[in-house]
């Protein structure tokens, strides 16, 4: 099964400056050091929403849980990154009961 409506997904822009690229985040600091060495950087923040929303429309689900919010769904797959490598990560995503684009939760280096 792939991500549904994953042609609307919705990644933001803080999701990634404030989060996924921030290297003084409590959560997202060993996150920001693993994209950042594929040359990801917050300055384009727009690349790394480009590759992450190919990777939510282009692997398929591998785990779909419920919870209050609504489905949240793992997507695990390479990602394209800006210095041509491939690392495997898993994208989480969630829709949100009454909308109809997931959006990113999260993102992080896969090895399953």
């Amino acid at each position: 099964m792939k991500l549904p409506n994953a042609h609307l997904a919705v990644v933001e822009r803080e999701k990634i400056t404030g989060y996924l690229l921030n290297t003084e985040h409590l959560y997202g600091a060993s996150k920001a050091r693993f994209f950042s060495q594929f040359g990801f950087r917050s300055t384009d923040w727009e690349t790394m929403v480009q590759a992450l929303r190919e990777h939510g429309q282009h692997y398929e689900v591998s785990r779909t849980r419920e919870t209050f919010f609504g489905p949240r769904f793992e997507v695990d797959g390479e990602l394209n990154t800006p210095d041509g490598r491939a690392p495997r990560v898993r994208t989480v995503w969630q829709l949100d009961h009454g909308e109809v684009a997931p959006r990113l939760i999260t993102a992080y280096p896969y090895r399953g």
